[in-house]
Parts: structure tokens; C-alpha cells; sequence
């Protein structure tokens, strides 16, 4: 583990103490233009995020309907009932995804699979970057107006399903999170620059209630008024 990784992860609570604990909970509200292009239905109802903190499962509660939830691991994804019954489900999704664009619209499938992908990278990191086969180096930084923000750069395993394969991660002096940048592979591979703020302390742990995903530019800025996706955190619970 490099220098910077283990200050990553002490400033964001401790690697030894995440261990001792299996799940998150969160309370989410989303939006962005990218719904809109995929031709999903958003609003703005807070919704329960549920992950595994050391194996890729998530589920999002209400979705679709009040009495409805998902159920995501990287090779699968079901929406069900609060009761455990299968309403749709879906083998190999990312399969799914194959031709898309940036604007090819998304059945309700689609959403719960990059909902369940991406908000479980969200919630882990960094954490998840001491897993088993991942594999992370340092990378030049970022100056950000007056602000050097260190950065990692994130290689995933093939078993974990993520935006992209390779994913940067740029840090404050105090070694928490301030960016991530990556390509959203299952719509056309955009740019994206995510941006994290406005942190909260839950049970010994720093977690950011903001964050803001702008279309990236060539030249690595962030389009403000590109907006992709937008997240609202609150409510960490870990058990």
C-alpha cells in the first residue's frame, strides 16, 4: 500500500475499523440531466441505498413502484418486492449496454444497474481500494485554483462492474476525497469530472453529503453547466 492511500484511508475513518463492519445504509436524492437522456422518469424522493461494504451487492428502496426494491451484483440485477418476489431480472447486464450512446434510452434494468454500480463505488471509497485486485498507483496531481490535490489512480478487477476500468481519485491536504474522474462506459464512454463536498462524521467515519457530476472536457475542466448527476447524502448508517 502507498504512502498516499494509507493516509486516504485513515483520514476517512480507518481501514481496520471498515472491516469490522458488513453494510451501509444511506439516505439518497438524485438528479442531472442524464435522466433525461435516457428517457428515465426522475424525482426528487429520498430513497434508501443499501451496499455491502466487502462484496459487490447493493439495493435501492423504493424503485418504480413504493412497494418495490433492486437487487445488484455485478453479474446480475432484479427488480423485486419488499417481499423477495422477482418482478424483472436480468442476467449478464452489461451485455445490455452494448452500442450504446450517450443518449440511448435506458429500461428500468438499465437505471438499476448503473444505480447499483456506481453508488456502491460511491459509498465504499476509498476503502474498496484495499480489496483483493485492485490496483492503485500514484498519479500526477491536480491543481484545482490555489488548491494541489494529490491523486490515485484506480485499476478495477474485471469481476467488479464500475463506470470504468481505469478511474482517477484526487485528495486535499487532508486526505479526503475532492474528485473523481472517470468514463461512463455504458453511455457511450463520456468524460466525467465527479466532484465531492460538504462532508458529515458518521460512527468515526467522513463521508460527502455532495456530490456533482459534470460532462468533462478535453482539456480535463469540468463543464459546470453540464450537470450530469447529481447526488444528495444523508443518513449514514453502518452495521
Amino acid at each position: 500500500m502507498n504512502d498516499l492511500l494509507k493516509k486516504v484511508l485513515d483520514a476517512h475513518g480507518q481501514l481496520e475499523r471498515w472491516n469490522t463492519f458488513t453494510t451501509l445504509n444511506a439516505t439518497i436524492v438524485t438528479g442531472g440531466e442524464l435522466w433525461a437522456m435516457k428517457s428515465v422518469v426522475q424525482d426528487t424522493m429520498p430513497r434508501e441505498m443499501t451496499v455491502s461494504l466487502h462484496k459487490q451487492n447493493a439495493s435501492v428502496t423504493p424503485f418504480g413502484n413504493p412497494h418495490w426494491r433492486t437487487a445488484f451484483r455485478a453479474d446480475y440485477i432484479a427488480i423485486e418486492t419488499t417481499d423477495g418476489e422477482i418482478v424483472r431480472e436480468r442476467s449478464n447486464p452489461r451485455e445490455s449496454f452494448a452500442g450504446h450512446a450517450m443518449d440511448t434510452p435506458w429500461d428500468p434494468l438499465h437505471r438499476a444497474y448503473f444505480s447499483g454500480y456506481a453508488m456502491w463505488t460511491y459509498l465504499t471509497t476509498p476503502f474498496f481500494m484495499a480489496m483483493p485486485g485492485f490496483n492503485v498507483t500514484q498519479i500526477a496531481p491536480w491543481q484545482e485554483g490555489p488548491e494541489t490535490w494529490r491523486g490515485l489512480r484506480v485499476e478495477f478487477p474485471a469481476h467488479i462492474a464500475s463506470h470504468s476500468r481505469f478511474q482517477d481519485f484526487y485528495f486535499g491536504d487532508d486526505g479526503l476525497l475532492r474528485r473523481h474522474d472517470y468514463h461512463v462506459d455504458v453511455a457511450g464512454g463520456f468524460a466525467a469530472a465527479q466532484y465531492v463536498s460538504e462532508y458529515v462524521e458518521a460512527q468515526g467515519f467522513r463521508f460527502p453529503t455532495r456530490r456533482r457530476a459534470y460532462l468533462r472536457g478535453e482539456d480535463r475542466q469540468p463543464l459546470r453547466e453540464r450537470v450530469m448527476v447529481s447526488i444528495d447524502l444523508s443518513d449514514f448508517r453502518l452495521s
